[in-house]
Protein backbone atom coordinates (compact mmCIF):
# COMPACT_ATOMS: atom_id res chain seq x y z
CA UNK A 1 0.00 0.00 0.00
CA UNK A 2 1.35 3.41 -1.21
CA UNK A 3 1.34 6.73 1.02
CA UNK A 4 -0.24 9.34 -0.60
CA UNK A 5 -0.82 13.19 0.06
CA UNK A 6 -3.98 13.44 -0.01
CA UNK A 7 -7.93 12.61 -1.08
CA UNK A 8 -11.23 14.57 -0.86
CA UNK A 9 -14.08 12.43 0.75
CA UNK A 10 -17.68 13.68 -0.67
CA UNK A 11 -20.66 12.82 1.34
CA UNK A 12 -17.73 12.34 4.71
CA UNK A 13 -19.92 13.12 7.39
CA UNK A 14 -22.18 9.54 6.40
CA UNK A 15 -21.67 6.23 8.09
CA UNK A 16 -19.11 4.77 5.50
CA UNK A 17 -16.88 8.33 5.28
CA UNK A 18 -15.98 8.36 8.85
CA UNK A 19 -14.94 4.48 8.93
CA UNK A 20 -13.10 5.27 5.81
CA UNK A 21 -11.42 8.45 7.10
CA UNK A 22 -10.40 6.89 10.05
CA UNK A 23 -9.17 4.03 8.39
CA UNK A 24 -7.07 6.27 5.85
CA UNK A 25 -5.32 8.04 8.34
CA UNK A 26 -4.52 4.75 10.87
CA UNK A 27 -3.49 3.22 8.07
CA UNK A 28 -0.89 6.33 6.62
CA UNK A 29 -2.26 5.86 3.02
CA UNK A 30 -3.21 9.35 2.89
CA UNK A 31 -1.44 12.34 4.94
CA UNK A 32 -4.56 14.50 4.49
CA UNK A 33 -8.23 13.72 4.47
CA UNK A 34 -10.76 16.16 3.17
CA UNK A 35 -14.50 15.58 4.53
CA UNK A 36 -16.57 17.24 1.68
CA UNK A 37 -20.35 17.42 3.33
CA UNK A 38 -23.10 19.80 4.36
CA UNK A 39 -23.01 18.65 8.14
CA UNK A 40 -20.66 19.17 9.98
CA UNK A 41 -18.36 16.51 11.02
CA UNK A 42 -17.02 15.32 14.70
CA UNK A 43 -13.22 14.82 13.05
CA UNK A 44 -13.11 18.34 12.01
CA UNK A 45 -9.90 20.05 13.66
CA UNK A 46 -8.22 15.94 14.53
CA UNK A 47 -4.29 15.83 12.62
CA UNK A 48 -4.53 15.04 8.94
CA UNK A 49 -8.37 16.19 9.07
CA UNK A 50 -9.66 18.84 7.40
CA UNK A 51 -13.79 19.67 6.41
CA UNK A 52 -16.03 21.59 4.51
CA UNK A 53 -19.87 22.85 3.89
CA UNK A 54 -20.25 21.51 0.30
CA UNK A 55 -23.38 20.67 -1.53
CA UNK A 56 -22.68 18.69 -4.40
CA UNK A 57 -25.70 19.58 -5.97
CA UNK A 58 -24.27 22.60 -7.05
CA UNK A 59 -20.89 23.51 -8.40
CA UNK A 60 -18.38 22.15 -6.36
CA UNK A 61 -15.49 25.15 -6.16
CA UNK A 62 -11.49 24.65 -7.29
CA UNK A 63 -10.31 25.76 -4.32
CA UNK A 64 -11.81 23.50 -1.72
CA UNK A 65 -8.75 22.24 -0.60
CA UNK A 66 -5.23 23.84 -1.25
CA UNK A 67 -3.64 21.29 -3.85
CA UNK A 68 -5.70 19.15 -5.91
CA UNK A 69 -5.98 15.57 -4.21
CA UNK A 70 -4.53 12.38 -5.50
CA UNK A 71 -8.11 10.68 -4.83
CA UNK A 72 -11.76 11.64 -4.72
CA UNK A 73 -13.96 8.95 -3.25
CA UNK A 74 -17.84 10.03 -4.02
CA UNK A 75 -19.74 8.90 -1.46
CA UNK A 76 -22.10 11.45 -1.77
CA UNK A 77 -25.62 10.70 -2.25
CA UNK A 78 -29.40 10.36 -0.83
CA UNK A 79 -30.91 6.83 -0.30
CA UNK A 80 -33.32 6.30 2.14
CA UNK A 81 -36.35 5.04 1.28
CA UNK A 82 -38.52 6.57 2.49
CA UNK A 83 -38.05 10.09 3.01
CA UNK A 84 -38.05 11.37 0.04
CA UNK A 85 -39.79 12.46 -3.18
CA UNK A 86 -39.16 10.85 -6.34
CA UNK A 87 -37.74 13.33 -8.18
CA UNK A 88 -35.16 14.14 -5.21
CA UNK A 89 -33.07 11.31 -6.06
CA UNK A 90 -32.80 12.10 -9.41
CA UNK A 91 -31.66 15.81 -8.45
CA UNK A 92 -29.25 14.75 -5.79
CA UNK A 93 -27.85 12.04 -7.20
CA UNK A 94 -27.31 12.75 -10.64
CA UNK A 95 -26.35 16.21 -10.29
CA UNK A 96 -23.80 15.64 -7.21
CA UNK A 97 -22.24 12.63 -9.74
CA UNK A 98 -21.96 15.44 -12.73
CA UNK A 99 -20.30 17.90 -10.33
CA UNK A 100 -17.97 15.68 -8.77
CA UNK A 101 -16.61 15.09 -12.14
CA UNK A 102 -16.41 18.24 -12.92
CA UNK A 103 -14.35 19.00 -9.74
CA UNK A 104 -11.99 16.38 -11.08
CA UNK A 105 -11.34 17.34 -14.14
CA UNK A 106 -11.27 21.14 -13.05
CA UNK A 107 -8.41 20.42 -11.04
CA UNK A 108 -6.73 17.31 -12.73
CA UNK A 109 -7.50 14.71 -10.56
CA UNK A 110 -6.97 11.08 -12.40
CA UNK A 111 -8.37 8.52 -9.66
CA UNK A 112 -12.28 8.24 -8.91
CA UNK A 113 -13.81 6.08 -6.06
CA UNK A 114 -17.95 6.13 -6.77
CA UNK A 115 -19.95 3.98 -4.09
CA UNK A 116 -23.31 2.96 -6.43
CA UNK A 117 -25.70 0.34 -4.98
CA UNK A 118 -26.87 -3.25 -5.40
CA UNK A 119 -30.34 -1.38 -5.67
CA UNK A 120 -29.17 -1.26 -9.58
CA UNK A 121 -29.86 -4.63 -10.01
CA UNK A 122 -33.48 -4.58 -8.60
CA UNK A 123 -34.89 -7.45 -7.12
CA UNK A 124 -32.74 -10.60 -6.81
CA UNK A 125 -34.60 -13.93 -6.45
CA UNK A 126 -31.48 -15.74 -8.11
CA UNK A 127 -27.39 -14.99 -7.43
CA UNK A 128 -26.71 -12.10 -8.89
CA UNK A 129 -23.11 -10.88 -9.82
CA UNK A 130 -21.54 -7.96 -11.57
CA UNK A 131 -22.75 -9.42 -15.22
CA UNK A 132 -26.24 -9.34 -14.59
CA UNK A 133 -28.69 -7.20 -15.82
CA UNK A 134 -29.46 -3.85 -14.56
CA UNK A 135 -33.21 -3.61 -14.10
CA UNK A 136 -33.53 -1.10 -10.80
CA UNK A 137 -37.10 -1.39 -9.35
CA UNK A 138 -36.97 1.96 -7.36
CA UNK A 139 -35.85 5.79 -7.77
CA UNK A 140 -33.04 5.41 -5.49
CA UNK A 141 -31.77 2.37 -7.58
CA UNK A 142 -32.45 4.14 -10.83
CA UNK A 143 -30.92 7.47 -9.66
CA UNK A 144 -27.51 4.81 -8.84
CA UNK A 145 -26.73 3.17 -12.79
CA UNK A 146 -26.94 6.27 -14.51
CA UNK A 147 -25.24 8.19 -12.18
CA UNK A 148 -22.37 5.23 -12.87
CA UNK A 149 -22.65 6.38 -16.62
CA UNK A 150 -21.48 10.21 -15.56
CA UNK A 151 -18.35 8.68 -13.37
CA UNK A 152 -17.45 6.38 -16.59
CA UNK A 153 -17.63 8.98 -19.23
CA UNK A 154 -15.18 10.98 -17.32
CA UNK A 155 -13.15 8.21 -17.05
CA UNK A 156 -13.39 7.47 -20.96
CA UNK A 157 -12.71 11.48 -21.56
CA UNK A 158 -9.38 11.36 -20.62
CA UNK A 159 -5.75 9.77 -20.22
CA UNK A 160 -4.58 8.37 -17.34
CA UNK A 161 -7.24 7.56 -15.35
CA UNK A 162 -8.53 5.20 -12.57
CA UNK A 163 -11.83 4.49 -12.01
CA UNK A 164 -13.51 1.76 -9.44
CA UNK A 165 -17.27 1.81 -9.10
CA UNK A 166 -18.47 -0.31 -6.11
CA UNK A 167 -22.01 -1.43 -5.59
CA UNK A 168 -22.25 -2.26 -1.85
CA UNK A 169 -25.53 -3.95 -0.03
CA UNK A 170 -26.66 -2.77 3.03
CA UNK A 171 -23.81 -2.18 5.40
CA UNK A 172 -23.66 -3.03 9.19
CA UNK A 173 -20.88 -2.40 11.99
CA UNK A 174 -19.66 0.01 14.56
CA UNK A 175 -22.13 3.13 14.95
CA UNK A 176 -24.51 1.72 12.85
CA UNK A 177 -28.26 1.08 14.15
CA UNK A 178 -29.45 -0.44 11.11
CA UNK A 179 -31.06 -3.73 9.81
CA UNK A 180 -28.84 -6.00 11.25
CA UNK A 181 -28.50 -4.50 14.97
CA UNK A 182 -32.40 -3.71 14.88
CA UNK A 183 -32.90 -7.64 13.99
CA UNK A 184 -30.04 -8.60 17.15
CA UNK A 185 -32.72 -6.17 19.10
CA UNK A 186 -35.61 -7.70 18.49
CA UNK A 187 -34.39 -11.29 18.52
CA UNK A 188 -33.11 -10.09 22.31
CA UNK A 189 -36.54 -9.11 23.36
CA UNK A 190 -37.32 -12.11 22.75
CA UNK A 191 -39.29 -12.56 19.40
CA UNK A 192 -38.70 -11.82 15.71
CA UNK A 193 -41.21 -11.88 12.76
CA UNK A 194 -39.87 -12.73 9.04
CA UNK A 195 -41.63 -9.90 6.97
CA UNK A 196 -43.12 -12.78 4.31
CA UNK A 197 -41.03 -15.56 5.04
CA UNK A 198 -38.00 -16.85 6.67
CA UNK A 199 -35.97 -18.18 3.43
CA UNK A 200 -35.92 -14.88 1.99
CA UNK A 201 -32.04 -14.40 0.90
CA UNK A 202 -30.66 -11.40 2.03
CA UNK A 203 -26.99 -9.82 0.94
CA UNK A 204 -25.56 -7.61 3.85
CA UNK A 205 -21.98 -6.05 3.79
CA UNK A 206 -19.46 -6.03 7.06
CA UNK A 207 -18.14 -1.96 7.07
CA UNK A 208 -14.80 -3.36 7.84
CA UNK A 209 -14.85 -5.74 4.75
CA UNK A 210 -16.13 -2.91 2.76
CA UNK A 211 -13.32 -0.63 3.99
CA UNK A 212 -10.60 -3.52 3.52
CA UNK A 213 -12.17 -4.13 -0.28
CA UNK A 214 -11.69 -0.26 -1.08
CA UNK A 215 -7.71 -0.77 -0.19
CA UNK A 216 -7.63 -4.03 -2.13
CA UNK A 217 -9.19 -2.46 -5.38
CA UNK A 218 -7.16 0.05 -5.06
CA UNK A 219 -4.21 -1.68 -4.36
CA UNK A 220 -4.69 -3.87 -7.90
CA UNK A 221 -3.97 -0.78 -10.17
CA UNK A 222 -6.14 -1.34 -12.52
CA UNK A 223 -7.57 1.41 -14.66
CA UNK A 224 -11.15 0.22 -14.31
CA UNK A 225 -12.86 -2.12 -12.02
CA UNK A 226 -16.84 -2.63 -11.00
CA UNK A 227 -17.48 -4.71 -8.12
CA UNK A 228 -20.49 -5.45 -5.91
CA UNK A 229 -19.23 -5.58 -1.93
CA UNK A 230 -21.63 -8.24 0.34
CA UNK A 231 -20.21 -11.35 2.43
CA UNK A 232 -19.39 -14.02 0.20
CA UNK A 233 -22.15 -16.02 1.66
CA UNK A 234 -25.99 -14.27 1.39
CA UNK A 235 -28.04 -16.18 4.13
CA UNK A 236 -31.75 -16.69 4.57
CA UNK A 237 -33.33 -13.83 6.77
CA UNK A 238 -34.14 -17.46 8.70
CA UNK A 239 -30.55 -18.40 8.98
CA UNK A 240 -29.54 -15.03 9.94
CA UNK A 241 -31.90 -15.04 12.92
CA UNK A 242 -30.51 -18.26 13.91
CA UNK A 243 -27.14 -17.74 13.81
CA UNK A 244 -28.02 -14.50 15.91
CA UNK A 245 -29.67 -16.39 18.67
CA UNK A 246 -27.08 -19.29 18.82
CA UNK A 247 -24.34 -16.60 18.86
CA UNK A 248 -26.01 -14.63 21.81
CA UNK A 249 -27.22 -17.58 22.77
CA UNK A 250 -31.16 -15.76 22.80
CA UNK A 251 -34.11 -18.62 22.69
CA UNK A 252 -35.97 -16.18 21.07
CA UNK A 253 -39.52 -17.21 18.78
CA UNK A 254 -39.08 -16.33 15.08
CA UNK A 255 -42.06 -16.67 12.74
CA UNK A 256 -43.26 -15.58 9.66
CA UNK A 257 -46.00 -12.47 8.74
CA UNK A 258 -47.27 -13.08 5.03
CA UNK A 259 -46.57 -10.46 3.07
CA UNK A 260 -50.53 -10.27 2.10
CA UNK A 261 -51.10 -9.75 6.40
CA UNK A 262 -48.59 -7.43 7.08
CA UNK A 263 -48.44 -4.83 4.45
CA UNK A 264 -52.28 -3.65 4.84
CA UNK A 265 -51.04 -3.72 8.59
CA UNK A 266 -48.53 -1.20 7.94
CA UNK A 267 -50.65 0.92 6.13
CA UNK A 268 -53.11 1.09 8.63
CA UNK A 269 -50.63 2.17 11.06
CA UNK A 270 -48.62 4.39 8.86
CA UNK A 271 -52.44 6.01 8.32
CA UNK A 272 -52.75 6.68 12.46
CA UNK A 273 -49.32 7.53 12.85
CA UNK A 274 -47.75 9.08 9.89
CA UNK A 275 -43.84 9.65 10.54
CA UNK A 276 -44.07 8.05 13.81
CA UNK A 277 -44.99 4.90 12.27
CA UNK A 278 -42.83 1.98 13.12
CA UNK A 279 -43.12 -0.39 10.20
CA UNK A 280 -43.75 1.76 7.10
CA UNK A 281 -45.16 -0.08 4.36
CA UNK A 282 -41.77 0.79 2.07
CA UNK A 283 -39.68 -0.70 4.65
CA UNK A 284 -41.90 -3.80 5.11
CA UNK A 285 -41.95 -4.08 0.91
CA UNK A 286 -37.80 -3.81 1.12
CA UNK A 287 -37.68 -5.94 4.31
CA UNK A 288 -39.39 -9.24 1.92
CA UNK A 289 -37.36 -8.06 -1.18
CA UNK A 290 -35.03 -10.64 -1.85
CA UNK A 291 -31.15 -9.69 -2.79
CA UNK A 292 -29.03 -12.36 -3.46
CA UNK A 293 -25.67 -10.89 -4.74
CA UNK A 294 -22.32 -12.52 -5.35
CA UNK A 295 -19.61 -10.37 -4.81
CA UNK A 296 -17.59 -12.64 -8.48
CA UNK A 297 -15.17 -9.73 -8.82
CA UNK A 298 -13.61 -9.37 -5.64
CA UNK A 299 -13.84 -13.25 -5.54
CA UNK A 300 -12.29 -13.77 -9.08
CA UNK A 301 -9.47 -11.20 -7.33
CA UNK A 302 -8.36 -13.51 -4.78
CA UNK A 303 -10.22 -11.04 -1.89
CA UNK A 304 -10.19 -12.25 1.73
CA UNK A 305 -13.83 -12.41 2.68
CA UNK A 306 -14.60 -12.06 6.47
CA UNK A 307 -15.21 -16.09 7.34
CA UNK A 308 -18.60 -16.15 8.03
CA UNK A 309 -21.44 -13.60 9.55
CA UNK A 310 -20.33 -14.82 12.97
CA UNK A 311 -17.04 -13.39 12.53
CA UNK A 312 -18.22 -10.12 11.61
CA UNK A 313 -20.14 -10.01 14.82
CA UNK A 314 -17.29 -10.78 17.03
CA UNK A 315 -15.22 -7.66 15.36
CA UNK A 316 -18.40 -5.72 15.86
CA UNK A 317 -18.25 -6.32 19.32
CA UNK A 318 -14.84 -5.72 20.21
CA UNK A 319 -14.85 -2.48 18.09
CA UNK A 320 -18.27 -1.42 19.78
CA UNK A 321 -19.05 -3.29 22.68
CA UNK A 322 -21.62 0.21 23.47
CA UNK A 323 -23.43 -0.40 20.54
CA UNK A 324 -24.69 -3.26 22.00
CA UNK A 325 -25.25 -1.74 25.37
CA UNK A 326 -22.72 -3.40 27.37
CA UNK A 327 -19.60 -1.98 28.80
CA UNK A 328 -16.93 -4.54 27.68
CA UNK A 329 -16.59 -7.16 24.75
CA UNK A 330 -14.46 -9.71 26.28
CA UNK A 331 -17.71 -11.78 27.24
CA UNK A 332 -18.99 -12.51 23.99
CA UNK A 333 -16.05 -12.50 21.85
CA UNK A 334 -14.99 -16.00 21.98
CA UNK A 335 -17.53 -19.52 22.01
CA UNK A 336 -15.87 -20.48 25.47
CA UNK A 337 -16.38 -16.92 27.10
CA UNK A 338 -19.79 -16.48 25.71
CA UNK A 339 -20.83 -19.22 28.01
CA UNK A 340 -19.43 -17.06 30.64
CA UNK A 341 -21.84 -14.42 30.06
CA UNK A 342 -25.34 -12.79 31.72
CA UNK A 343 -27.96 -15.18 30.94
CA UNK A 344 -31.92 -15.18 30.85
CA UNK A 345 -34.00 -12.43 31.12
CA UNK A 346 -31.46 -9.85 33.24
CA UNK A 347 -29.29 -10.34 30.51
CA UNK A 348 -31.99 -9.86 27.36
CA UNK A 349 -33.30 -6.73 29.43
CA UNK A 350 -30.05 -5.52 28.96
CA UNK A 351 -29.70 -5.75 25.06
CA UNK A 352 -32.82 -4.62 24.87
CA UNK A 353 -32.11 -1.26 25.63
CA UNK A 354 -29.50 -0.97 22.96
CA UNK A 355 -28.97 2.60 22.67
CA UNK A 356 -30.18 4.14 19.25
CA UNK A 357 -27.00 6.11 19.13
CA UNK A 358 -24.14 5.37 20.54
CA UNK A 359 -23.34 7.80 23.71
CA UNK A 360 -19.68 8.21 23.61
CA UNK A 361 -19.37 10.58 21.03
CA UNK A 362 -15.52 9.45 20.75
CA UNK A 363 -16.99 6.69 18.79
CA UNK A 364 -18.26 6.58 14.73
CA UNK A 365 -21.62 8.44 15.05
CA UNK A 366 -25.06 6.62 13.82
CA UNK A 367 -25.34 5.90 9.85
CA UNK A 368 -26.89 9.39 8.91
CA UNK A 369 -28.38 10.16 5.24
CA UNK A 370 -25.27 11.86 3.15
CA UNK A 371 -27.40 14.98 1.48
CA UNK A 372 -24.09 16.54 0.61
Amino acid sequence: MGREKSCVIFGGAGFVGKHLAKHFLESGRFQQVHLADIRPNPYEGQPGISASFTDVRHEIPRNLVEEPPEWIFNLAAIHREPGHRREEYFETNLAGARNVCNYAEAVCCNNIYFTSSISVYGPTTGPTSESSPIQPSTPYGGSKYPAELIHEGWYRSGQNRRLIISRPGVLYGPGDPGNILRMIRAVARGYFAFPGSRKIYKSYGYIGGFIKSIDFVIDRGLDYFCYNYVERQTLPLGKLVETIREYFGYKAVAFPIPLLVLLPISIIIQALMGSRSPIHPVRVKKAATPTNIVPKALMDHGFDFYEGFEKTLEEWIASAPEDFGISTPEAVISPARRMKWKKGPERIETLSRIPAKPQNQDRLPEKEEVRS
